[in-house]
């Protein structure tokens, strides 16, 4: 029953180098496991066939048959799968009703996981059918905190939860752990105005966002801190912006996924670094050498044109 954990990479990505690195520190922890690297564009009709359409991904295999799937450099969550399907079936099976415990147990845990959990199909970013989607558009809609589980990830919570909350169809909602139940009842509840008394709301992001770009009249969204710059891009513009004597603050997208995400939206602008001047985006690297080279940088960072 030897599990192999397939990591679908591309060299040009440094989420995928940077987890190859966390694949050679779990191969140390489990002897037991095997770890392989297949280049997706290498091999595309293996990617086709198990529909890679991101790097990183990782595929979990036993005896032949895929039974996981992970999307993207999560090292916490690719160390947990690994840790839970290395560890079923290594040792012998006891009496069937051990494995049922612990199936409720982590549904428990799981419904718990925030004040308000959606199980559905898909993720909110991609909902993988129409009930999910417009459950998560109800969600948004009313500005509503809620953390979410993609059934499709795990089948043994897929049909576990069916039992468990005595509800057979997808999605569930759940606050404080208790079934509030599917779509139409969230319609219904959203149409007697009691969907906002129910559910935690959360503080607005785009509030959060123009709080953080308004922070120093002049702001770096960047990869990495002051100190330490990480990714090329990022030690380029901290380059130009010492040069100036400008004063500065930073933050870093890597410690807060969804400012992250988030302002990529707020800005309409998909990459970083940012560099902000008093709430206003300037642009990213590219834009600000521009200015450098034809003397705009510094009149611009002291908010003179």
């Amino acid at each position: 029953m030897s599990l192999v954990v397939v990591h679908f990479w591309a060299p040009w990505a440094p989420q995928c180098v940077q987890m190859n690195d966390v694949m050679a520190e779990l191969a140390k922890g489990h002897p037991q496991v095997s770890f392989v690297k297949l280049e997706a564009e290498a091999v595309p009709e293996v990617s086709e066939k198990y529909e890679i359409s991101s790097v990183p991904t990782f595929l979990f295999f036993k005896n032949s048959q895929k039974i996981d799937q992970l999307d993207g450099a999560h090292a916490p969550e690719l160390t947990k799968k690994v840790q839970r399907h290395a560890s079923v079936g290594s040792f012998p099976p006891s009496g069937s009703e051990h494995p049922k415990e612990d199936l409720s147990l982590r549904l428990k845990k799981l419904t718990h996981a925030a004040p308000c959990m959606l199980f559905m199909k898909g993720t909110p970013q991609e909902p993988r059918c129409g009930f999910s989607k417009q459950m998560v558009e109800i969600l948004n809609k009313h500005n509503i905190q809620f953390s979410s589980f993609d059934i499709f990830s795990d089948e043994e919570v897929r049909q576990g939860l069916k039992t468990y909350s005595n509800w057979p169809t997808y999605p569930q909602l759940y606050v404080s752990g208790e079934l509030i139940g599917g779509l139409d009842i969230i319609k219904e509840l959203e149409a007697s105005k009691e969907l906002d008394t129910i559910c935690p709301k959360a503080p607005k992001l785009e509030e959060r966002l123009k709080v953080l770009t308004n922070k120093a009249s002049v702001m770096l969204f960047m990869k990495g801190n002051k100190q330490e710059a990480k990714c090329g891009f990022s030690k380029q513009i901290l380059e130009i912006l010492n040069s100036t004597g400008v004063e500065y603050e930073t933050f870093d997208i890597l410690e807060d996924e969804e400012v992250r995400q988030g302002l990529k939206t707020f800005s309409n602008w998909p990459t970083y670094p940012q560099l902000y001047v008093k709430g206003e985006l300037v642009g990213g690297l590219d834009i600000v050498k521009e200015l450098k080279e034809n003397g705009e940088l510094l009149p611009m960072l002291k908010g003179e044109n």
